[in-house]
C-alpha cells in the first residue's frame, strides 16, 4: 500500500518524491533497531524470553493499530507524517527483539537433530504475516475504488493489528520459559559467578564474541537486502517499473511468499542433515548467478514474472530457512538473545530498512530497471565471504558458559 500511503501522508507533484518519502519513513524506523535489540536482548537474557515476547507483541500491536487512526496530511498537515514516523519508530523498537527472541525461544526447546526445521518456523510465520497482508491489500484494491482506498480502505490492515495482537498475547501468556534458560538461572543462583564467567545479558559478555558478531553481521546482509527487496518492495517495483496493475503486482508477490513459506521448513530439514554452512553458501552462489536473469524474466509478462518470483522465493528460503538457527547456535545462552538481536538488527537497520529506498533511488539514478538485482547480488557475495570464516554449528548442543 506504499503508493496510497505516499499520497495520503506525503502529497507531492512528483510521484517518485512522495514514494521516496514513504520509503524513507520505512527506513528511519530501522535506526532504533540496534538500540532496541540490545535493550530487548539484555532483558531477554536476564529476565527471560517469555516476558520480552509478551511486551514486544503488545507494543507492536498498539503501534500498528495507531497508524490506522492517523488523520491525512490534508486534515492535519505536517503532523500526519510526524505521527506516522513516530508510530513507525515504535514499531521498529518492538520488532528489534521479536525475531531474535522467537528464534532463541524455539532453538532452546528444540532437539539438536530437528532444530533447523523447527526454528525455520520463525521466518515461515513472518512470511505468512506478509502473505496475509498482501492478500488483504489485494482484496481491498480489487473491491474498493481509488477514492475509498485513499480515504479509509488503507487503514483496515493496520486496525486489524489490535484483534490479532490480543490473540497472540493470550497465546504468549500461556508459554513457559525454556529449559536452557531456567537451568542457567538456577546455576547462577547456586554459585557466585567467577571472574571468567559471562553475566547474562551483559554487553561486556557480548563483546567476548565480537568476531562472531562481525561474521553474523556479514551473513545477515543477504537476508536484509534480499528479504526487503523481494518481499516488501516487490509489489511497488512490479507496478512502478514493470507496468503491472496493483492487483496483479500483489498477486504475483503472493506467489513468491507462498513459495518462500513452503520452502523454509524444507530447507531447515535439509540443514539438519547436511549442516548449516553448505545450505547457506549454496544460496549465496545461486543469488550471485541467478538474480539478474530472474529479474529479466519480470519484464517478459505475467507468466514469466510468476516463474521468476517462484525462483527468487526459493533462493531466499535457501538462506533464511537456516539463518535464524545458525545465529541462535553461534552464541551461548547467557548472551544469545542480545548477540543475535544486535547483529540481526544492525544489519537490517543499515541494509534491510533502506532496501526499498535504495532500490527506488538506484533505478532513478541509473535509469536501469534492473539495478535492484545488482544490489542483492553484492549482498550475497558479502554473506558468502562471511560464511567462509564461520564454524559449522549443526548437530551440537547449544553452548552455555
Amino acid at each position: 500500500l506504499a503508493l496510497i500511503i505516499a499520497s495520503v501522508f506525503f502529497p507531492s507533484g512528483d510521484r517518485t518524491v512522495a514514494l521516496l518519502a514513504t520509503f524513507a519513513v520505512f527506513a528511519i524506523s530501522f535506526i532504533v533497531r540496534p538500540i532496541g535489540g540490545v535493550i530487548w536482548g539484555h532483558y531477554g537474557d536476564k529476565l527471560g524470553r517469555k516476558l520480552t515476547l509478551i511486551l514486544e507483541v503488545t507494543i507492536m500491536s498498539l503501534a500498528t493499530f495507531s497508524i490506522g487512526l492517523i488523520p491525512s496530511y490534508a486534515k492535519i498537515g505536517v503532523w500526519a507524517p510526524i505521527l506516522l514516523l513516530t508510530a513507525r519508530v515504535i514499531q521498529g523498537f518492538s520488532a528489534s527483539g521479536e525475531y531474535a527472541g522467537a528464534s532463541s525461544f524455539i532453538a532452546e526447546f528444540a532437539p539438536p537433530k530437528k532444530r533447523g526445521m523447527l526454528v525455520s518456523m520463525v521466518p515461515a510465520s513472518t512470511a505468512f504475516g506478509l502473505m496475509t497482508g498482501a492478500l488483504i491489500a489485494a482484496l481491498l484494491e480489487f473491491n474498493l475504488t481509488e477514492a475509498a482506498l485513499c480515504s479509509w480502505g488503507w487503514r483496515i490492515p493496520f486496525l486489524l493489528a489490535l484483534p490479532f495482537g490480543l490473540i497472540v498475547l493470550y497465546m504468549r501468556l500461556k508459554l513457559e520459559d525454556t529449559p536452557v534458560f531456567i537451568e542457567m538461572q538456577e546455576k547462577a543462583k547456586e554459585s557466585e559467578q567467577s571472574e571468567s564467567s559471562i553475566e547474562a545479558g551483559s554487553f561486556a559478555g557480548v563483546m567476548k564474541y565480537k568476531k562472531n558478531l562481525v561474521r553474523a553481521f556479514g551473513i545477515i546482509l543477504l537476508n536484509a537486502v534480499g528479504f526487503y527487496t523481494l518481499l516488501s518492495y516487490m509489489p511497488t517495483y512490479l507496478t512502478q517499473e514493470m507496468g503491472f496493475g496493483k492487483v496483479e503486482g500483489a498477486l504475483i508477490t503472493l506467489v513468491t511468499l507462498v513459495t518462500y513459506t513452503i520452502m523454509l521448513p524444507i530447507v531447515g530439514s535439509i540443514a539438519d542433515r547436511v549442516g548449516r554452512k553448505p545450505v547457506m553458501m549454496t544460496a549465496c552462489v545461486l543469488f550471485v548467478i541467478g538474480t539478474y536473469p530472474t529479474f529479466l524474466l519480470l519484464s517478459k509478462g505475467f507468466g514469466f514474472s510468476i516463474l521468476a518470483l517462484i525462483l527468487l522465493g526459493a533462493m531466499l528460503a535457501g538462506n533464511d530457512g537456516v539463518l535464524a538457527t545458525f545465529l541462535s547456535e553461534m552464541f551461548p545462552t547467557q548472551v544469545r538473545y542480545t548477540s543475535f538481536a544486535l547483529a540481526f538488527n544492525t544489519g537490517n537497520a543499515i541494509f534491510g530498512g533502506t532496501a526499498p529506498f535504495m532500490a527506488t533511488y538506484l533505478i532513478a539514478k541509473t535509469g536501469n530497471h534492473y539495478a535492484p538485482a545488482f544490489y542483492v547480488m553484492i549482498a550475497a557475495v558479502i554473506a558468502f565471504i562471511a560464511l567462509l570464516g564461520a564454524k559449522e554449528t549443526a548437530h551440537k548442543e547449544l553452548e552455555t558458559e
